[in-house]
């Protein structure tokens, strides 16, 4: 993933990688619930850095979504003032 603050990094860009994260998210999750279905006993060690895991993966969709939504946010305000001063 590239880092979210590059200025080349496009809205759709944020997007897909937002998408990305996720599904490792989802991935993960139901690895972990496989495991947990089949096995007698659960190291919770294991389990923790899983969910940990799970937690940093999400945050990075959820950080990569805000970023996308506040740049549509700055588009959209700059069209409406453009629109405005143009009239």
């Amino acid at each position: 993933m590239s880092d979210i603050s590059e200025a080349e990094t496009t809205t759709h860009d944020l997007l897909n990688q937002a998408t990305e994260w996720l599904q490792y998210a989802r991935g993960l999750t139901e690895l972990l619930a496989e495991l947990v279905h089949e096995s007698d006993t659960v190291d919770c060690n294991r389990m923790a850095m899983g969910l940990e895991a799970i937690s940093a993966l999400t945050r990075l969709g959820v950080r990569c979504t805000a970023e996308a939504h506040a740049r549509l946010s700055w588009e959209q305000a700059g069209r409406v003032e453009t629109c405005g001063h143009g009239g």
